[in-house]
């Protein structure tokens, strides 16, 4: 009995202290919550004495955190220790590692492509070549997400690399002497460019991370010198990043004292306006954004920031609607919370984040393109297939980018740059193909409620003549 209330009492003191340090407020609120804490410490220890199998505390109050995160919305987060390392990498945009784009493929941790200029690919790892050990560990059975943790490390720091190679002539897969690799920090590929006819400048960003400013002035730069004189900045499929590459992008395109983006939450404090200071260095170069349904966050501040200044028209289908100010607190043992404190809005006061959890209100949130045009994504993607699928192959020339594949947003864009099409009419065909589909839709669903009226009069038994 002495032990049953050492352990519940354990469960209490673990629970409150969590709360805590998540929620400090949570202190003075205790007497009234204390009800609610006894629930969910005797629903522990319930499920400790008598579930199943055993069951480790620790797991069980951090699920409990995680049903508590899970009630505010889809993007707050309980992170654990190794989801708070991946988040502090990814948000960084850089690591020391080796430079190779891996995939599971029959059972292996298999070479996509090594990067160009990396240790990888200076030192002849081939597209195709089967990870074996990695430092001597085994890592035929591990997870994709394993192995490359375990290539990760301090820059500068060495790991071991054993890889096995198919025999172009037996067909056979042999081991190949160890590589020992140097980890350097690797700048991921997140702008891609070319130059269209008509001298029409094409930007894809592929995310905004740490370095995506200076390699788009790059891009930009080269494509001033190639004669541009308009740009095509491609959004879609662009998931976001740091709010810093946002506002700095949107500074290279828009004149002195413009509103790009603010922020609201609950306290004032969580007021805040980001603006331009000086004119940015394109800010007379003609411009279409395009976006898609995968196309948030960071991506919808630019182009919001860009469409409610007057500066450039959108392209392409309604975004993601995710766009919320994230605080993101270390825990105790490694762990992470990561809480929406505030939403961004446009320059205009139009709220970008999208309530999910309400269907009513599909069609609010986002940024809603000037020229709305309806693709399926499948069928979009195909468009960027050739930076997914491009293999870098070391002792040969860089690989040419062919785009073949069909993209009417892509050329909507570039007929209204070129003045082949004229942007207000576009936007009014856009307007009526919209309203055309709405009405569809409403018809549909009153179809199919008559429908389903029908069979449940079908289904009611008959009155006695």
């Amino acid at each position: 009995m002495k032990d049953k209330k050492l352990n519940r009492y354990a469960i209490l003191v673990a629970v409150v202290f969590f709360v805590g340090t998540l929620f400090p407020y949570a202190y003075g609120a205790a007497d009234r919550s204390l009800k609610q804490l006894r629930t969910l410490v005797n629903v522990i220890e319930f499920v400790k004495e008598n579930y199943v199998a055993k069951t480790d505390t620790d797991k069980l109050i951090s699920g409990a955190i995680r049903g508590v995160i899970g009630e505010l919305d889809d993007f707050s987060q309980y992170l654990d220790p190794k989801d708070y390392k991946n988040l502090k990498n990814d948000t960084r945009g850089d690591f020391g590692g080796l430079g190779i784009r891996l995939q599971k493929k029959d059972g292996f941790i298999t070479v996509a492509t090594p990067m160009p200029g990396t240790p990888a690919y200076k030192a002849g790892i081939m597209p195709g070549d089967r990870i074996l050990f990695v430092d001597d560990k085994d890592v035929s059975k591990m997870d994709l997400e394993d192995a490359v943790e375990l290539m990760r490390g301090p820059v500068g720091s060495k790991v071991k690399i054993t890889v096995s190679r198919k025999d172009e002539k037996t067909g056979k897969y042999k081991k190949q002497p160890d590589y020992l690799f140097k980890r350097e920090k690797i700048v991921p590929e997140v702008v891609y460019y070319r130059m269209l006819p008509d001298q029409v400048g094409y930007l894809y960003m592929v995310d905004f991370s740490g370095h995506s400013l200076e390699e788009v002035q790059k891009a930009l730069a080269d494509l001033q010198k190639q004669g541009m004189k308009s740009l095509v900045l491609d959004l879609r499929f662009n998931p976001g990043g740091l709010l810093t590459g946002a506002v700095d992008i949107a500074k290279l395109f828009l004149p002195s004292e413009k509103m790009i983006v603010y922020t609201q939450g609950r306290k004032t404090a969580y007021y805040q306006e980001f603006k331009t200071v000086s004119d940015g260095p394109y800010v007379e170069l003609p411009m279409a954004v395009l976006v898609n349904q995968s196309s948030a966050s960071a991506s919808e501040i630019v182009s919001g920031a860009l469409q409610d200044n007057g500066r450039s028209f959108i392209v392409g289908q309604r975004t993601f609607g995710k766009a919320s100010v994230q605080q993101v607190l270390p825990l105790t043992g490694g762990a992470g919370l990561r809480l929406t404190i505030a939403h961004y809005y446009t320059p205009s006061g139009r709220l970008i984040q999208r309530d999910y959890r309400d269907k009513s209100k599909k069609d609010e949130g986002g940024i809603l393109p000037d020229v709305e045009i309806i693709v399926a994504p499948k069928e979009e993607f195909k468009a960027f297939e050739p930076y997914r699928d491009v293999v870098y192959i070391p002792g040969q020339d860089l690989p040419k980018l062919e785009f073949k594949a069909k993209d009417p947003v892509l050329e909507k864009a570039v007929a209204i740059l070129t003045g082949k099409e004229q942007l207000e009419e576009a936007k009014i065909a856009s307007q009526q193909e919209a309203a055309k589909r709405k009405a569809e839709e409403e018809q549909k669903a009153e179809d199919a409620e008559e429908e389903e009226g029908k069979d449940e009069e079908e289904q009611m038994p008959q009155a006695d003549k």
